[in-house]
């Protein structure tokens, strides 16, 4: 069986959950948690996304994204409106005060990934940052993972795990 610390999708794995929860402690003090900072995240980066679109971005069923919009309407967070091309879908819309909270937690974000990388040089930091939008790239565009992954198949054939044959995935 591998070393499962030394299999990168573990280290990837640790390192984002690490992250988030050192984010977290630091994030906590301003009154706010790990669900609210992520919807007001998802939408500074999409203005007026849908109910199902969000739930989508994180990764919750649609119920579930509806509570936390509810709880950030509350809090005066965000805000519904009507969509100008189908009145039946309601879009979600950050309020002011939630951009000087985001604002806030960006500052958070970024000294918690300062201290994280605080033992690399500023020349690993912008090679690792390089490799990891490369594997976003990758990631994202879908094609690439089958071809990649075909094209290993192809060269090695069938890869191996305790000795039986793998399917070719990687473990998250």
């Amino acid at each position: 069986m591998p070393n499962t610390e030394e299999y990168i999708g573990v280290v990837i794995s640790d390192v984002a959950r690490l992250l988030r929860t050192a984010f977290d402690r630091r994030v906590r003090r301003l009154g706010i948690t790990r669900a609210q900072w992520l919807v007001l995240t998802r939408l500074h980066r999409r203005p007026g996304a849908s109910l199902s679109e969000l739930a989508e971005m994180m990764e919750v069923e649609k119920a579930t994204a509806g509570r936390m919009i509810d709880r950030l309407v509350a809090n005066g967070w965000v805000e519904r409106r009507t969509a100008r091309d189908d009145r039946r879908v309601k879009r979600v819309y950050l309020t002011a005060d939630a951009e000087r909270v985001h604002k806030r937690i960006w500052r958070v974000a970024e000294e918690t990934v300062d201290a994280a990388l605080g033992d690399l040089a500023a020349r690993e930091r912008k090679q690792l940052m390089a490799l990891l939008q490369r594997i976003k790239t990758t990631l994202v565009s879908g094609d690439g993972i089958d071809a990649a992954a075909s094209q290993k198949r192809a060269l090695n054939g069938p890869s191996r795990h305790n000795g039986k044959a793998h399917n070719g995935r990687a473990a998250p």
